[in-house]
């Protein structure tokens, strides 16, 4: 079983000793269960820094997630992030029993597209390809060409040959990858509601604020966000941008944990925070990690005819990038 001290030491810096004395019970339980039980606990980059340094044993972004717990020996999975991303790994896995903290756990941008939408869409745009970002249920996915993540989403695009595509559900990563791409994209009006807080006029108060400072922003955000980064890229591409360059100060456009969760990793480069959370991945608790693995709560399920046509559209992504971080 994990070291608690251990975890500590590393990760002191972002959590204050008087919620670590909180949090170390539950991480040395929620050690022992998943041990006892034979589970895997997969973390998101969004997720608390005591879930995510605490208790996952694999962590990263979300297709990464699910195929790198397609890997392992385990036969269940505690999916710490959000309802499409137990999905996703319930697809990849089907034999697996994938667990979901807390069914609250939604998306924004999931939620802003159904697969009937996807239909009138395909009906509207006949012979058009259908590329959807892995952000959305496995009833949009099965109703996809092809899946993208944001790392991968303009090579996906062009890897189709075809003049223009239906790109969902969200309307700034579309935009993104229309400004960095010829094919015609074809956009639904999803948001997400993290990634659209942000602004320009914030960007620039931090470089009033830190003369000097790198900012570097997921493709989630609006076009003029986008325009005033330095650098543009999924989470592991920011992660991958810090390892390169390592900048002396940096701030993070994307939801308020990456910055917690990097800097344990990085402690020599100053993050500033920008502060916004996400409230869906903010349900994933100790507290329902715990619950989940003592009552495997809860089980995330799919109809099989559903999950087959849902995983030939991310296997044919994955064939196209071999191995692109989510």
């Amino acid at each position: 079983m994990r070291d608690t001290a251990a975890i500590y030491d590393k990760i002191r810096h972002v959590i204050p000793e008087v919620e670590w004395a909180v949090h170390e019970p539950l991480i040395a339980e929620i050690n022992r269960l998943k041990t006892e039980v034979g589970a895997v606990i997969l973390a998101h980059n969004y997720q608390l820094p005591e879930v995510f340094h605490g208790v996952a044993d694999i962590t990263g972004d979300s297709l990464a997630l699910a195929k790198r717990a397609a890997e392992t020996d385990a036969e269940i999975i505690v999916m710490c992030g959000v309802h499409f991303m137990a999905e996703t790994a319930k697809i990849i896995s089907p034999g697996k029993t994938v667990l979901l903290p807390d069914l609250e756990a939604g998306c924004s941008l999931a939620e802003s597209i159904t697969a009937a939408d996807v239909r009138e869409l395909k009906r509207k745009w006949p012979g058009v390809p259908v590329v959807t970002y892995v952000n959305t249920s496995a009833e949009v996915k099965a109703e996809t060409d092809i899946c993208c993540t944001s790392a991968n989403a303009v090579e996906v695009v062009e890897s189709l040959g075809t003049d223009r595509v239906i790109f969902l559900p969200d309307e700034y990563l579309g935009r993104w990858v229309q400004a960095n791409t010829d094919v015609e994209v074809i956009l639904w009006q999803g948001r997400c509601e993290v990634h659209e807080k942000f602004t320009a006029e914030e960007v620039q108060a931090y470089r009033d604020q830190f003369p000097g400072i790198h900012v570097i922003a997921h493709p989630e955000c609006n076009p003029e966000v986008l325009e005033a980064a330095d650098m543009v890229g999924s989470t592991s591409g920011m992660i991958k941008y810090l390892a390169d360059e390592r900048p002396e100060k940096v701030v993070m456009i994307t939801e308020c944990s990456m910055s917690d969760n990097v800097s344990v990793e990085y402690p020599d480069i100053d993050f500033v925070r920008s502060c916004t959370l996400c409230p869906h991945m903010k349900k994933i608790t100790l507290e329902r990690v715990a619950a989940s693995l003592k009552f495997r709560q809860f089980s995330v399920e799919i109809a099989p005819e559903v999950a087959a046509r849902a995983l030939r559209a991310v296997e044919r992504m994955i064939e196209v990038g071999r191995g692109e971080r989510g």
